[in-house]
């Protein structure tokens, strides 16, 4: 049984890719208000709800051993069919600021991994956030 429920492994996902550059952008946190606000999974989730659990993911990450311990989290608390939900939710935090560093693209190869994301999904992804970020 999960310690975490699917809408909290989901913010817990963000704040990690968000944080992962070491710098929280603008950006980034009104895109995880926008994604709480508008996906369907979010839908009887207590909006009010998305700063404390933020910040119950920055504590965790905090710790030794914090970026095993959110992934372990996420991984028990998301079904199959929310893995890809996750996986996405991910990309689009680190699409948002229109440039996605090394630290970024690692922790998606791990994300990736620690889901069982098809590389062929996760590729589907990652271009639908390049169409939808892309700028004249």
């Amino acid at each position: 049984m999960s310690t975490i429920s699917p809408e909290n492994a989901l913010i817990y996902v963000m704040v990690t890719m968000s944080a992962v550059d070491s710098a929280m952008s603008d950006n980034e946190l009104r895109t995880m208000g926008d994604i709480v606000k508008h996906l369907p999974i979010f839908r009887r989730f207590d909006k009010e709800r998305l700063i404390p659990v933020a910040k119950e993911c920055a504590s965790i990450l905090q710790e030794d051993g914090g970026l095993d311990a959110v992934f372990g989290l996420v991984s028990d608390a998301l079904p199959p069919h929310l893995r890809e939900t996750g996986y996405a939710v991910a990309v689009e935090i680190a699409s948002v600021d229109l440039s996605v560093g090394q630290e970024e693209v690692r922790l998606l190869q791990l994300l990736r991994d620690a889901l069982g994301i098809d590389k062929l999904v996760a590729a589907a992804i990652e271009r639908g956030a390049r169409a939808r970020y892309m700028t004249a």
